[in-house]
């Protein structure tokens, strides 16, 4: 592939940070603080040094009862994630490892666990 038709990002990782109102029965990724996510997540790609990586902020990714949730394309994978602990293995099990890490994997199909 030429450098005409390599992509600028080959790896683009959107974390949705969407807030909603107070008490919203579907709750909000930036609840469970997917901002302070997002940001350690830019920080540790730099630190990786993970080259044509992309971390972007998100507006709400409709799954809002698993969140905060990330997705990662190309490959179309889903997080649910909670901690830096969980970050950092996304980041170096799937970025770099290339195999994603199926504890915190959603499913096409996942809805929230009834409690």
């Amino acid at each position: 592939m030429d450098t005409a038709e390599r992509p600028y990002f080959r790896t683009h990782v959107f974390c949705c940070t969407n807030v909603r109102p107070p008490g919203h029965k579907r709750g909000c990724c930036a609840d469970g603080g997917s901002e302070k996510l997002r940001d350690y997540m830019k920080v540790r790609v730099k630190e990786l040094g993970l080259p044509a990586t992309r971390v972007n902020s998100a507006g709400c990714l409709d799954r809002c009862e698993l969140g905060p949730v990330m997705v990662i394309y190309p490959e179309g994978v889903w997080y649910g994630y909670r901690t830096r602990e969980d970050i950092d293995e996304i980041l170096e099990s799937h970025l770099v490892g290339g195999r994603p890490v199926e504890r915190l994997r959603l499913a096409p199909d996942q809805v929230p666990a009834a409690g």
